[in-house]
């Protein structure tokens, strides 16, 4: 390969890297704080999965609870076609509180999230880098403990996305749905 071609790979993977160190995350991080019941309000990814399935997705509920050994436990129930489908995740703790690894099997991914900003009882604004073989993308995550935040909130939720380097048309509000709800307590 060209040596300049691969220093300007080179440089833009280093600053994809520094971009990912740059996301915060919620300083005085309280695990215990965050546990409970959520529902997604807003997504906003440039992933390619995300951009084919955009148009069918609803808010859904996300329970987080403590393992034994202070990891996460995240199950989110969703509307998907007549029925709901759950999605358990284990997000694993690292050294700096409020950051946590998941790997998928099943998509041969690795994600790092971070708990970016929250007041426990009203949002979590949650940002997580996605690697793959194929390539890498960023996903933020807004939750409410009730199906509707300020406008303020979901202002803050967009502006962040922009910051990600995400554009408006990869930026959701889910649209509100009372299906699987219920089954999610």
């Amino acid at each position: 390969m060209h040596p300049m071609l691969l220093g300007v790979l080179g440089l833009a993977l280093l600053g994809a890297l520094h971009a990912q160190d740059n996301i915060p995350v919620q300083s005085d991080f309280q695990q215990n704080k965050l546990m409970g019941k959520w529902y997604s309000i807003g997504l906003a990814s440039n992933s390619n999965w995300f951009k084919e399935k955009k148009h069918l997705m609803k808010m859904c509920t996300t329970v987080i609870s403590a393992t034994d050994d202070g990891n996460l436990e995240v199950i989110s129930t969703y509307p998907k076609g007549d029925h709901c489908e759950k999605k358990n995740s284990l997000y694993t703790k690292t050294e700096q509180p409020g950051r946590f690894t998941y790997s998928s099997p099943r998509w041969g991914s690795k994600h790092d999230i971070r708990i970016v900003e929250t007041n426990y009882d009203e949002y979590a604004l949650v940002a997580t880098q996605i690697s793959k073989s194929s390539g890498s993308s960023t996903m933020v995550l807004l939750y409410g403990r009730t199906k509707e935040l300020s406008p303020e909130r979901m202002e803050r939720f967009t502006q962040f996305s922009r910051e990600q380097g995400l554009m408006d048309e990869e930026i959701l509000i889910l649209p509100q749905t009372d299906k699987c709800m219920a089954e999610a307590a």
